[in-house]
């Protein structure tokens, strides 16, 4: 959990703090947008680069060398002024930052696998995502109420890119996990990381969890719209009710919703799990729809929003590493990771554009309507991958 903070952090600094404060200096919500739509393009372009993680260095050298990134990207983003003029300069940056801190996330993802029985699977995933999603919700909320206290900008950025660097701290406690090198060099290696990604796709777990992250459900891409200042303003909401529903109270109750998910997921199958958090999202969304507009509809719809995001996130983790084994897992998991940022991604510009055109509610309404249809496809998609003769799960010599 305190490895993964600086990562989530990161995330919650770009859709948070400074998404709220980009409609408050000028920017549309479209425009607005871009911000955590860049952060998300290289989640899902992550898996070129993968491999490389796997094959050469130590997945602790890796993180050192992401935390790095992240905590100079950070700093540079703060440091940079918000106006229609910079907008391109603040997307190019937060591309960038976001590319090499996947570098966090593919170690820890490779000590995860190495190092986590099949047993503690869902427990493993429950922390794993409340680093993530608590996080967020940390990073966003402290980070806006910096930027909004503090005598400089860059103040903010240098004290949330110092907290990274004390998180690395916590690799003293966690065991060696060696790089996949195989006689041959890194080409090689790089080679039997293809091999067992390609067992791993003939297999109808292997299948079943693609379909997943290809389908845009369960991804809290609302989030991103509802922390906008303007959007906020439906609901007569400030700055403090946005760093309170989408920062520190979030990061509580997504946390909490991670440990529902995890506990979850030791009673039902993970990938049942994540169809009933799906559909559960869709549902928060459609209340939030319909019920008053107001603070408390606000805070009280954002906050049951933000638990069953941890809900949805943490079953579909423990989906992934039950389905994927532990060889390659850098590039196993960022495989399904940038599949399941795609739909996010493309599904929070869409929501972007229908908030700007049509309004908040009619946001919501659209993202319930296609959470609910893409649980209708995976349920047709799995009966037809189960008539396959293809190996239930992959079985690693």
């Amino acid at each position: 959990m305190v490895l993964y903070l600086p990562f989530g952090a990161v995330t919650g600094f770009v859709t948070v703090a400074l998404t709220f404060l980009a409609t408050k200096h000028g920017l549309s919500i479209k425009e607005a947008a871009l911000l955590p739509a860049a952060s998300l393009l290289s989640q899902w372009l992550k898996w070129l680069w993968a491999p490389a993680v796997d094959a050469t260095l130590t997945p602790k050298r890796w993180y050192l060398i992401g935390i790095a990134a992240s905590a100079l990207g950070v700093l540079v983003l703060a440091a940079t002024p918000m106006t229609e003029d910079t907008l391109p300069l603040l997307v190019a940056v937060v591309a960038i930052s976001s590319l090499l801190r996947t570098f966090v996330g593919m170690a820890l993802e490779s000590m995860v696998a190495a190092l986590t029985p099949k047993s503690d699977q869902g427990r493993v995933s429950a922390w794993f995502q409340v680093g993530n999603l608590g996080g967020a919700g940390l990073g966003g909320g402290l980070g806006l109420t910096l930027l909004e206290t503090l005598a400089e900008p860059w103040m903010a950025g240098a004290i949330l890119a110092g907290l990274f660097c004390l998180c690395a701290l916590a690799l003293f406690a966690v065991p060696a996990v060696a790089a996949h090198r195989v006689v041959g060099g890194p080409l090689a290696a790089i080679k039997g990381v293809v091999k067992d990604v390609s067992r791993l796709a003939r297999t109808k777990s292997g299948l079943l969890v693609t379909l997943l992250c290809f389908l845009p459900f369960g991804t809290g891409a609302g989030q991103g719209v509802l922390t906008q200042g303007t959007v906020a303003e439906l609901w007569n909401a400030t700055s403090s009710h946005v760093a309170l529903v989408q920062g520190y109270t979030a990061a509580v109750v997504t946390a909490a919703g991670c440990f529902a998910g995890g506990w979850m997921c030791t009673r039902v199958t993970p990938r049942r799990s994540y169809i009933v958090s799906a559909l559960l999202l869709a549902l928060v969304s459609a209340a939030m729809a319909v019920i008053p507009t107001n603070v408390a509809s606000y805070v009280v719809g954002n906050l049951t929003y933000a638990f069953v995001v941890g809900l949805a996130y943490a079953t579909w983790t423990t989906a992934v590493f039950e389905a994927m084994g532990a060889r390659s897992a850098a590039t196993k998991y960022t495989i399904f990771a940038s599949l399941s940022n795609f739909p996010n991604w493309w599904l929070g510009m869409v929501l972007g554009i229908v908030a700007d055109d049509h309004g908040p509610l009619a946001m919501l309404a659209t993202e319930a309507s296609i959470g609910i249809a893409a649980v209708v496809v995976f349920v047709i998609g799995s009966r037809l991958i189960a008539r396959t003769r293809i190996p239930n799960e992959l079985v690693e010599s």
